[in-house]
């Protein structure tokens, strides 16, 4: 797959493709690049002071990966009990298990470039959402 604004779900067949250009060079706050059965990717660019948005799955675990910029993450039982669990910057992973609240604030002066890889998948297959308010009405 190459990178490029045009980025397409690949849907459930096997593919191989370069994660660390595809989030980088995405631009959208999330797209959608390769949707199975059980396993869903997506790229995301967190604008500078935005945020993931607080949510939780209580029918998945998400695993995410921080490519580019820095955060401060959020997470506990509910929304009243978030804590803040620590700044990521680079390379860092963040493992989240279904039902913990979570939020991601970007808190560096660029865009946060990150991947997050959901089992099962969570958004529709071909999803792309080019800013934070298209993603929070495409769920509403």
């Amino acid at each position: 797959m190459s990178s490029s604004e045009n980025q397409k779900d690949l849907g459930a067949k096997p593919s191989l493709i370069n994660i660390h250009n595809e989030t980088l060079y995405n631009h959208n706050f999330r797209t959608a690049i390769w949707t199975g059965e059980y396993l869903q990717v997506t790229v995301m660019s967190i604008p500078v002071g935005g945020e993931i948005g607080l949510e939780m799955h209580d029918n998945l675990d998400q695993f995410i990966r921080i490519e580019s910029g820095c955060a401060n993450v959020y997470m506990g039982n509910s929304k009243q009990s978030l804590k803040h669990v620590g700044k990521v910057n680079a390379n860092y992973a963040i493992l989240i298990p279904s039902g913990t609240w979570h939020n991601i604030i970007n808190a560096c002066s660029f865009p946060l470039k990150l991947y997050s890889v959901y089992a099962p998948p969570t958004h529709p297959f071909g999803t792309l959402h080019e800013t934070k308010l298209d993603s929070d009405l495409s769920e509403h």
